[in-house]
């Protein structure tokens, strides 16, 4: 939680200075790409600690506080990031953002998906070969045993 806010925070740094010095919004897009990320897996761990069996049966987490506090300033420094685009930016920058936000989190979901998909395929292939060689193993035992039951071997 703490490397995703520190992540959060860089970024936050590099991106509200380059507005406010006048830079587009395309020179910090691999920062913006970072402020996303942060935030997102820090979402996604709270999500991952809510629907965790273990959780619920363990109660709550003493760091629920933080996560808490931490994804509150995020949602103040990304308050604080529209009101720059705004003020900084060029017209319709705000706008571009959002947009540029939302692409960039549907890349990410995409490229999951197809981790995942590239992950199950692996998975699928290892269980076929080796499903493959317990099948000849078993097939050559079988034979040397039909060999020496018959007194060939």
């Amino acid at each position: 939680m703490i490397a995703e806010l520190a992540a959060f925070n860089v970024a936050f740094g590099v991106v509200k200075s380059a507005i406010s010095n006048g830079k587009d919004i395309v020179d910090c897009a691999k920062h913006i790409g970072d402020m996303i990320g942060a935030q997102e897996q820090l979402q996604a761990r709270g999500n991952r600690k809510k629907n965790s069996m273990w959780s619920a049966l363990a109660g709550k987490d003493t760091n629920d506080f933080e996560e808490f506090m931490a994804l509150e300033k995020i949602k103040a420094q990304r308050k604080e990031l529209m009101q720059a685009l705004q003020l900084y930016g060029r017209s319709g920058m705000k706008d571009d953002f959002l947009k540029f936000e939302v692409e960039a989190r549907k890349q990410r979901r995409a490229d999951a998906i197809a981790a995942e998909q590239r992950k199950q395929t692996l998975l699928e292939w290892m269980i076929g070969i080796i499903t493959f060689i317990v099948m000849l193993v078993g097939f050559a035992a079988g034979m040397y045993f039909v060999g020496k039951a018959q007194g060939k071997w």
